[in-house]
């Protein structure tokens, strides 16, 4: 009876996080420099309405936020489940997908084309290519990739791979790609660093309905192969050892899970540039609330990311509106003092055992 009513209340959890979203995405779509009405959106929106709408407003609706609004949504969920999926894996609450170089091959990437490709190609070439997809955004999910790829060889042995060593050789790689990248910000020109700089402070500013395509792609195969494994991922949590014991086949899956969070945050980061904490800070808020077991954690880390950068993408429009602020920095200001307060807390608990 016990566990009945914690599924209900978890079910029940998981449908009002689902309302709030909704509320969140409908914000997001009203809220900024040019506020906009229920009735007027209702009206772009519904197919069979008609109600007469400026062409000013269709035009902010169809062609900026909702593009942009979507494109938030999916990438928030996206960054959110792979955080899951990351601190299962490496059995820490505190652990964030840019360990395993993800972030910082993909800024390598991006800084490369920006840095070097501006005076290989005219500007109209290197920043969009022809269908939607920018250069900036294809280089960072390269070398992304590339930087797992590094950091998986250099922990896999002989007798499997070592979640410790991938750590180690995430943080090796990452100074690596930050030295390579700080080089080529050296000798870039005035108006490439600017545009280094923007890429890495992360912004949803150069949304569009490919982008969201893409992304939806990315954040459905991902659900269903987290899901998939999320009997796994609560053997996981035990150690390695014994979840063999239990049937598991650890490596197997430890190869998938790897695959599919570069994947997923190799895609995120080369099309929104650098937006940190949302993978820390949303699986750990989600656990404090509906526990560990990935059976709820998925889905509630999945949804409540994409909450934060609704609100975060929102916020980053109207603050200083008509101006913007990149949304890295809103989830960095949002995620730090909360990732502060937790190592506080930690280290408050680890003194009273003591």
């Amino acid at each position: 009876m016990s566990l009945r009513f914690q599924h209900k209340r978890k079910v029940s959890f998981l449908i009002g996080i689902s309302i709030l979203m909704f509320f969140c995405l409908l914000g997001s779509l009203l809220l900024g420099s040019v506020p906009l009405s229920i009735s007027g959106l209702y009206s772009i929106l519904n197919p069979f309405s008609d109600a007469a709408v400026e062409s000013n407003t269709q035009l902010i609706i169809e062609k900026i936020r909702l593009p942009r609004t979507l494109l938030a949504l999916l990438i928030g969920a996206t960054l959110a489940s792979c955080g899951v999926v990351t601190q299962g894996l490496f059995r820490n609450p505190l652990a964030d997908p840019s360990l395993i170089g993800v972030s910082a091959g993909a800024s390598i990437g991006a800084t490369s084309v920006i840095a070097l490709g501006g005076s290989a190609f005219g500007a109209s070439e290197f920043v969009y290519s022809s269908w939607g997809i920018s250069l900036v955004s294809f280089g960072a999910f390269i070398f992304a990739l590339l930087s797992v790829v590094l950091v998986y060889s250099l922990a896999t042995g002989r007798n499997g791979t070592s979640v410790a060593t991938m750590l180690l050789a995430g943080i090796a790689v990452t100074a690596l790609a930050g030295g390579f990248t700080s080089l080529l910000e050296y000798i870039s020109d005035s108006e490439s660093l600017r545009r280094i700089s923007l890429w890495r402070m992360g912004g949803l500013d150069g949304a569009s309905f490919s982008h969201v395509l893409l992304m939806s792609i990315v954040l459905t195969v991902l659900s269903l192969f987290f899901y998939r494994y999320y009997l796994a991922l609560n053997a996981l949590l035990l150690g390695e050892s014994e979840a063999k014991h239990l049937g598991i086949a650890v490596q197997k899956i430890k190869v998938h899970l790897i695959i599919l969070v570069a994947a997923g945050v190799g895609v995120s980061v080369s099309i929104a540039g650098g937006i940190g904490f949302v993978g820390l800070i949303v699986p750990h808020i989600m656990r404090l609330i509906i526990g560990p077991d990935h059976r709820y954690l998925l889905p509630a880390s999945l949804i409540f990311g994409a909450i934060l950068l609704l609100f975060a993408d929102t916020a980053s429009r109207t603050i200083i509106a008509p101006a913007e602020i990149p949304v890295g920095i809103v989830t960095a200001l949002i995620g730090a003092p909360f990732f502060i307060a937790l190592l506080r807390k930690r280290h408050r608990y680890g003194m009273q055992e003591s």
